[in-house]
C-alpha cells in the first residue's frame, strides 16, 4: 500500500513594519530572527532607511512590489518571505491578500504581522517639527512670521487654552493644548534662524528638562518630600538658587491682567514671609487690589472666579434677552461681524 503523501506547507508570510520615529537598525529581537531565518526578504522601497542597517548585518533583501498571488506562489513549499513594509504599511497588499483567503480557492500561507519597532512616548513630536519645519520653509506666511507677530497668538491660545479648562470641554481641551504646543516649536523654529543667538527645540526641551531634574530633588535626587508644601519648598528654594533675585516680585511679569498680577505679588510676598501693608489710596483700583489679596489668602484665584462671576452674569444678559428678539436684531448682525473677525483671525493663524 503506498503511503499518503502529506499535503505541502503553503509557508509563512511575516510583514515588518516599523516606526520612522525610531533610529534605523533598532529592531526587536523577534524582528531579526524573523529576518535571518526567511527564505527571502523583499522590500518595495529601495530608499527605505532601514534597508542599509539589514545589509550590513548581512540580509540580503530584494527590491520587490509583488502581488498577493504571486507573494502566495513565492510561499510555496513552506518557504518564509519577510515583506519590509513601507510607510504606508501595504495597503494594496495586504487587501489582496484577504480578497485570496476571502475566496477560499487558495491554500493561503499563514500570515503574521510583526512590529520591529514601537514609538515611544513622544515620538508624535518628532512629527510637529518635521512639520512645521517644511511649513517654514514653504508657506507664504508662515515664512515670514516672526516671534514679535506671533507673541499675541501666544496670548490668545493661553486663553483659550484656560476657556477650555473651565469649560470642561474634553475635546476642546486637546485641541487648545495642539495650539499651545504649535506656538512653541513655531517660535523655536524661528529662533533656528537666528544669526547671533540661534537655539532649537531640543534645546528648549533640553532646558526645560534640566530644570524639571534639578528642581524635583525629591524625585531625581535624596531628598525627601511628604507633602505637597515640601515640594513647593523644594522649587521655590531651587529656583531662588537658579534666578538669584534681589526680590520677590522678580520675575513677576506686569502685563498680566490686573487681578492675577495682585495674587501673585501676594503669593510671592506671602511665601517669603513679609508683612507688607496694602497701599492706601483712593478709587476703585485699590478695592480691587484689597479683593484680590483677599482672594489668593484664602486660597481662590480671583481672575477666574472674575470670569466664572461673568459667564453667570453673560447667561443672565441672554436670558434677559430672550422674550424680546426683535430688539436683539441689530446686536444679532454685530455679532454675525464679530464672527467674521475671529474666522479672519483663525485663518491668518493657520498662515
Amino acid at each position: 500500500m503506498n503511503a499518503i503523501s502529506p499535503e505541502p506547507s503553503p509557508g509563512r508570510i511575516v510583514l515588518l513594519t516599523t516606526s520612522h520615529r525610531v533610529a534605523p537598525g533598532l529592531l526587536s529581537w523577534p524582528a531579526w530572527q524573523a529576518l535571518r531565518t526567511a527564505d527571502a526578504v523583499l522590500c518595495a522601497d529601495g530608499a527605505h532607511p532601514q534597508l542599509p542597517y539589514l545589509r550590513e548585518a548581512g540580509t540580503a533583501v530584494t527590491e520587490a512590489s509583488p502581488t498577493a498571488q504571486e507573494l502566495v506562489d513565492a510561499c510555496a513549499g513552506g518557504r518564509t518571505v519577510v515583506v519590509v513594509a513601507t510607510g504606508e504599511g501595504e495597503p494594496a497588499l495586504t487587501d489582496g491578500l484577504a480578497r485570496l483567503a476571502g475566496s477560499g480557492r487558495v491554500a493561503m500561507p499563514e500570515l503574521e504581522l510583526l512590529p520591529a519597532s514601537y514609538d515611544l512616548p513622544g515620538a508624535r513630536l518628532l512629527d510637529l517639527v518635521q512639520v512645521m519645519d517644511r511649513i517654514r520653509a514653504e508657506c507664504p506666511w508662515s515664512s515670514r512670521q516672526t516671534h514679535e507677530g506671533l507673541a499675541k497668538y501666544g496670548i490668545e491660545e493661553a486663553y483659550e487654552l484656560v476657556e477650555a479648562i473651565e469649560a470642561g470641554d474634553r475635546d476642546e481641551l486637546r485641541e487648545e493644548l495642539g495650539d499651545v504646543l504649535l506656538q512653541v516649536v513655531f517660535h523655536a523654529r524661528i529662533a533656528e534662524e537666528d544669526p547671533d543667538a540661534p537655539f532649537s527645540v531640543d534645546d528648549v526641551a533640553g532646558g526645560i528638562v534640566a530644570k524639571l531634574i534639578h528642581r524635583h530633588p525629591h524625585v531625581f535626587g535624596d531628598e525627601r518630600a511628604e507633602t505637597p508644601e515640601d515640594v513647593k519648598e523644594h522649587w521655590l528654594r531651587t529656583k531662588a538658587e537658579e534666578k538669584q533675585r534681589t526680590s520677590v516680585t522678580d520675575g513677576v511679569p506686569l502685563g498680566q491682567p490686573g487681578l492675577a498680577l495682585a495674587a501673585k505679588l501676594a503669593s510671592r510676598t506671602r511665601t517669603a514671609g513679609l508683612d507688607v501693608p496694602l497701599p492706601r489710596g483712593e478709587g476703585i483700583g485699590y478695592e480691587l487690589l484689597a479683593l484680590a489679596v483677599r482672594a489668593e489668602a484664602e486660597g481662590t484665584d480671583p481672575e477666574a472666579a472674575l470670569r466664572a462671576a461673568a459667564r453667570a452674569y453673560r447667561d443672565a444678559i441672554r436670558a434677559a434677552e430672550a422674550p424680546h428678539p426683535a430688539a436683539t436684531g441689530e446686536d444679532d448682525e454685530d455679532d454675525e461681524d464679530d464672527e467674521d473677525d475671529e474666522d479672519d483671525e483663525d485663518s491668518e493663524k493657520e498662515g
